[in-house]
């Protein structure tokens, strides 16, 4: 047997697998997708400087603010918009929920299907 191709994974190998697949693949600021390819060492957090930044401003605000550190202050235009993007999601789930229900063929179904992921996209580019 060729070594390569039959190793036995220690237990210790298999929780690194396990601890970077849960690695965040988004950035913490701006919610842009990260690259981890070629890295060497600890995730990145953040896509570039002015995002780490940005994210350790916030940070201090909030630890001077005296709110927890898990609290998320948003505007009212971000609430705003953040009902906005929750109804269109509400919306396309419930035109596929129709359509489903009234026999609507594969290909109707697919698209109104796509257009729910989309706007589930959108919301989850929340930054």
């Amino acid at each position: 047997m060729d070594a390569n191709t039959d190793r036995e994974t220690s237990r210790d190998e298999t929780a690194v697998v396990v601890r970077r697949r849960r690695a965040p693949e988004h950035c913490g600021w701006c919610g842009r997708r990260l690259d981890h390819s070629g890295t060497v060492g600890r995730r990145r957090r953040y896509c570039g400087h002015s995002c780490r930044q940005r994210a350790y401003e916030r940070r201090a605000a909030v630890q001077r603010s005296g709110l927890p550190e898990d609290a998320v202050v948003l505007s009212t235009s971000e609430i705003a918009m953040l009902q906005d993007r929750l109804f269109q999601v509400r919306c396309a789930a419930e035109d596929v929920a129709t359509a489903a229900r009234e026999g609507a063929d594969a290909a109707e179904l697919r698209d109104l299907a796509d257009e729910l992921a989309r706007a589930a996209h959108e919301l989850e580019r929340l930054r």
